[in-house]
Order: C-alpha cells, then structure tokens, then sequence
C-alpha cells in the first residue's frame, strides 16, 4: 500500500503504520487522518494480519536524529487560510471517525509513542488497545494552552485509564507525562529506551499475534464494552461467544495443541 503521509510494512504477521511527515514532527493534516483510515479498513480485510502497530518516525537532519510520534493538529495548516464553520465540522468528523475506526479495528492495536505526542497525537494513542512508550517519550493535552479542546474520546478514554480527577488534572494543566510516569499512572502498558522501544513492541505484538484470532476479536468486543451491561447480560454475551469459538477449528486445534504440547497454529476459522 502506497501512501503520502503514512507509511506501511509487513513483519508476518504484523502490519506496522509509521505517521510520516518527520518534517514536521508527524502533525496531523487531512490527507493523514484519511489514509489512516484506509490504511486500517485494508488491514481489516486481510487475514493475514493479526496485530497492527501504530508508530512515529526519525527525522534525520545535519547528521543528528529527532523521535517524533505526532505533534498534534498542523497548527501552520490551520492557520494558513480561514475555513468555514462547515469545513471545521467537516475536519473534526474525519478527525473523529479516524480515531473511532482505530478503537473498533476488530484486532489488537499497539501503538509505539517513540517521541513527542500532542493533541492529536495522543488522541490516536489513547484509541488503542496497548500503549508502548519510549522512556524519554512524553504525552500531553495541550489545549488548554492554545483556546481550544481535546478531541479523539479523550474524555472518553482517559478517566477510564487514569480516574476522574487525574484526567482533569492533565486536560486542565496540559502538563506533560514521559514513559515511565505514563505507565505509573495506567496511560501506558510499558515503556523501554528507545533504542529498544520497537524490538520490544515488535516482541510484545507476536505473543498478540500467536492468538487465535476469533478469541481475540470476542475479547477485544467485550473487554472494550462501556458502560459494563449488567452481570446476566454480560453472562449471555460470554456464552454466546464461547459457543462460537467452540465451534469453530482454532478451538479444536487449541484442544488438540494442549493435548500434543505444542504451539497452536490457529487460522481464524
């Protein structure tokens, strides 16, 4: 798949999405948020990937490397021309959809922050189901600051990970939060230095990628359910999806696996 502001490459079984406009620290533009969205519409229908992960890239300048995962919103763009109120709806709904597409994408996805999120940034970040941070790597909500208002299901999201008042506490101050204070406050899984930030990631998507792929879909509906149904419903929904998975081969391989000693080679059906 061929892209302008994104890139896209295969290691097996995991698909990797780097943001690439390093030239400016990977900031968001519309051209970016649809080919996210297409990048992960393509990925859905392949079978052939079972994780995704989302990362920045390196600008390389004057022999010197700067991380960058996403800057936030492209704030020259914006201020390049005056839009009109139904174009500002029209870039907020792309902005949102994208981020949602990412939260419903049926398989698990990893997003590795190896440098600065903002904003936007950290709004695609808080949209996937694991966050992998470089130690020195730093979050924030910066809006606060610049008139304007998080985004993405920031509100959504962010109490869930962290609580009511520690979520006020970083939308209202747009403080900054580096890998290792993330992964204290719930934000992020883990975090590494970041020569060993993708190794790592890359380590931690194939045990993700070893799953079998219909136990993981059911597990990633349910566990991403809000807010909880009550306990007899949450029961039917479990029944019904272990009697699906029961029928189906992965589950007799895994029986059969178990059985042998072995490694299970599911294939999603």
């Amino acid at each position: 798949m061929e892209y302008e502001t994104i890139r896209w490459e295969r290691d097996g079984a995991i698909g990797i999405v780097r943001l690439h406009r390093p030239e400016r620290m990977n900031a968001v533009i519309e051209r970016m948020y649809e080919e996210l969205r297409d990048c992960f519409e393509a990925a859905g229908r392949d079978d052939g990937v079972r994780v995704v992960l989302l990362t920045g890239s390196v600008l390389r300048r004057d022999g010197r490397e700067k991380q960058a995962f996403c800057a936030g919103a492209d704030l020259k763009k914006h201020d390049a021309g005056e839009r009109t109120h139904a174009e500002k709806r029209a870039y907020i709904e792309l902005a949102h959809e994208t981020t949602r597409r990412i939260h419903e994408f049926e398989k698990p996805v990893v997003v590795v922050v190896n440098g600065p999120a903002r904003g936007a940034g950290t709004e695609m970040a808080m949209a996937c189901d694991f966050l992998l941070m470089a130690e020195e790597a730093t979050l924030a909500f910066p809006e606060t600051s610049l008139g304007t208002f998080v985004g993405g299901g920031v509100t959504y999201y962010l109490p869930r990970l962290v609580g009511p008042a520690r979520a006020k506490e970083l939308v209202y101050t747009g403080r900054a939060v580096d890998g290792r204070e993330a992964v204290a406050l719930g934000l992020a899984v883990r975090c590494f230095p970041v020569a060993r930030l993708m190794d790592e990631a890359l380590a931690f998507a194939r045990i993700l990628a070893e799953k079998a792929p219909l136990s993981m879909r059911f597990a990633k509906r349910r566990l991403q359910q809000w807010p909880v149904p009550d306990l007899g419903t949450v029961l039917q929904l479990e029944t019904d999806a272990i009697l699906h998975c029961m029928d189906t081969e992965d589950w007799h391989e895994g029986v059969r696996a178990f059985a042998e000693k072995r490694k299970p080679g599911f294939r999603g059906v």
